[in-house]
């Protein structure tokens, strides 16, 4: 960080680093801090410190064996990175995935989104004092992964999706068991929020607080809830479609009507409480319209798609999670490249932090909902 030569009145300034060990960073995350007093005068995010040269491997690595590292570019919405990089190579082979694996595809991601806006909501209510909203997210959490064990085998990262569609149908009965937890989880939701969305105290934190106007959101690049807690209408499961996304009826959620201001932090908090109700729309629309026929589309087992780049993008929990591929024409792709919310995130942090407590940081880079492993990559 460059040398400040801010004071206070008397003269005095204080750095303080955050991190990169921090209980509110979530993740290894440095947040350099130049104090006066309790407040913050300006602040230098200093990332790296979980880079996993993702991208790099992705390089040396022949097409279908990348896949499980898709997995760790956000290990709590790994679906997401496993749907992009696959629809990015389909894009270049000229695959068509068999629209029943869309659809198991749609159910798959949106399931995931509840998972990571459950732990989102959840550890924003523990970071600012409240523990007991923690228990009661993961409780619901850990339901979904019983879902998704059943689905793919695993937990976390999932290395489900496969390119041309997925390796295999849903068991017997599962669709059911879905079907039933989405009746108890939509009433979970207003549970949850006399818990806590309604607490006073938590209003009160977050309300008004570290607002980020439409116009300095879309300049910082931010995307998916922090873009539309600002009140930008914009979402690329609609106005990008992508996917079996077209097929379903969803609200795109902004952060307009919320008590405080568009743009604040109880603003993004409640965008992700919305939006777990709209995924669980989506994935009770999936089941009970799901479409007979394959799950894969036919893909020689060598993997050599022709010479030619592109672009694939999702709306992840996070906002746009896109892949950029080039092809050579080889077994491996000449270059893979990811972009991700977090990353964008902490672009918006220099232009909004200064002049904030140190307590207020807290609540803000929590509202952010970022994760490290994105950032780095």
């Amino acid at each position: 960080m460059t040398q400040l030569i801010l004071e206070d009145q008397h003269g005095e300034t204080t750095m303080v680093n955050m991190g990169p060990q921090h209980p509110s960073t979530h993740g290894v995350i440095n947040l350099r801090l130049l104090l006066q007093g309790e407040v913050i005068a300006k602040i230098d995010p200093i990332v790296g410190f979980l880079h996993r040269s993702i991208e790099k491997l992705g390089e040396m690595t022949p097409y279908p064996g990348f896949l499980p590292y898709t997995d760790r570019v956000d290990y709590l919405s790994a679906m997401f990175g496993n749907q992009v990089y696959c629809m990015a190579v389909e894009e270049l082979l000229g695959v068509e995935v068999p629209r029943r694996a869309e659809y198991l595809r749609v159910i798959a991601c949106e399931l995931n989104r509840i998972i990571s806006h459950l732990i989102a909501v959840g550890t924003m209510a523990m970071d600012l004092g409240a523990f007991t909203p923690f228990l009661h997210a993961i409780r619901e959490r850990e339901t979904v992964n019983d879902f998704m064990e059943r689905i793919c085998g695993a937990r976390i990262n999932y290395s489900y999706m496969r390119i041309g569609g997925v390796p295999r149908d849903l068991e017997p009965g599962l669709d059911k068991d879905i079907l039933k937890f989405l009746d108890r989880f939509e009433k979970f939701i207003p549970e949850f929020n006399r818990l806590i969305t309604g607490n006073e105290i938590f209003v009160r934190r977050l309300i008004d607080l570290a607002v980020i106007p439409a116009a300095d959101a879309i300049s910082c690049g931010l995307s998916g809830p922090n873009l539309r807690s600002s009140g930008v209408d914009y979402d690329l499961r609609r106005d990008r479609p992508y996917s079996a996304y077209p097929e379903f009826e969803f609200r795109v959620v902004t952060g307009e009507g919320y008590r405080g201001q568009t743009g604040d932090c109880y603003a993004r908090y409640w965008v992700r409480i919305d939006e777990m109700l709209e995924s669980a729309k989506i994935v009770r629309q999936a089941l009970l319209g799901l479409p007979e026929g394959d799950v894969k589309a036919k893909v020689p087992r060598k993997i050599t798609p022709p010479k030619g780049e592109v672009y694939s993008a999702v709306e992840s929990s996070r906002g746009e999670m896109g892949c950029y591929l080039v092809s050579d024409g080889g077994e491996q792709p000449l270059r893979v490249r990811f972009r991700t919310g977090s990353f964008t995130a902490m672009t918006v942090l220099p232009k909004i932090v200064p002049g904030l407590m140190v307590a207020d940081l807290t609540a803000f880079f929590g509202s952010l909902d970022v994760v490290a492993p994105e950032i780095d990559r």
